[in-house]
């Protein structure tokens, strides 16, 4: 299968519970946008389906504004009524093979994984790209065990063709050691969510993926 060129490198995944300085979900995200951000996955888990559909149409016109790709966390008739760009699966969604059966190529749809196997599963199954981790500890992941980490990230990148970004306890410090392992491009949730400056922060982290995910890192 051929590699699949994508137009962002940093996905940034929402999580209004970490932000902590009195400023809306959407207000967040805006602030990330205007930084430079050319994806958002909208992960909410916790909002009804009414609240959650209410917000993506909002988030759907936010990122046409700025130019963004729009995916949904799970719900693919949510993805689908506000016109998202696709839909992110997680090893409890419906498949990637399923989802694609339906959407054909009108959906991007990201699958999220921790291991070879199911990074290899979701590429089978039709999935553009993956997240894979957590590569680092991170609190949210603790009860999941040891993470798969750096090595299991190298192994991914070499056995499939669609692009990888690594997730999990990433920080500015550590981009260019998962760039250096393969990874097309990194998501990110706290270290946005919790800046005091969401803006700046998000300019310094795309400056420091672009330095650090070039062929030439990678070689």
């Amino acid at each position: 299968m051929k590699r699949i060129n994508l137009d962002f490198k940093l996905y940034l995944i929402t999580d209004r519970k970490l932000l902590t300085h009195n400023c809306s979900l959407l207000t967040a995200v805006k602030e990330a946008l205007k930084g430079g951000v050319k994806a958002v996955q909208l992960r909410e888990k916790d909002m009804g389906t009414r609240e959650l559909l209410t917000v993506a149409y909002r988030m759907r016109a936010l990122t046409k504004k700025y130019g963004a790709k729009l995916f949904i966390n799970d719900r693919l008739d949510i993805a689908r009524a506000v016109g998202a760009d696709g839909v992110h699966l997680t090893q409890n969604s419906i498949p990637a093979h399923a989802v694609r059966s339906i959407v054909k190529k009108k959906l991007s749809i990201g699958v999220s994984t921790h291991s070879l196997r199911e990074a290899r599963e979701a590429e089978k199954g039709g999935a553009d790209f993956i997240t894979l981790g957590p590569i680092y500890k991170t609190p949210s992941k603790l009860k999941f065990g040891r993470p798969p980490g750096i090595t299991t990230l190298k192994n991914v990148t070499k056995s499939i063709k669609i692009p990888v970004f690594a997730i999990g306890g990433i920080k500015i410090s550590t981009i260019r050691d998962v760039g250096k392992a393969g990874a097309y491009g990194i998501s990110m949730i706290s270290e946005v969510f919790k800046a005091e400056d969401i803006q700046g922060k998000t300019r310094e982290i795309i400056k420091k993926v672009r330095e650090s995910m070039s062929k030439e890192v990678r070689d």
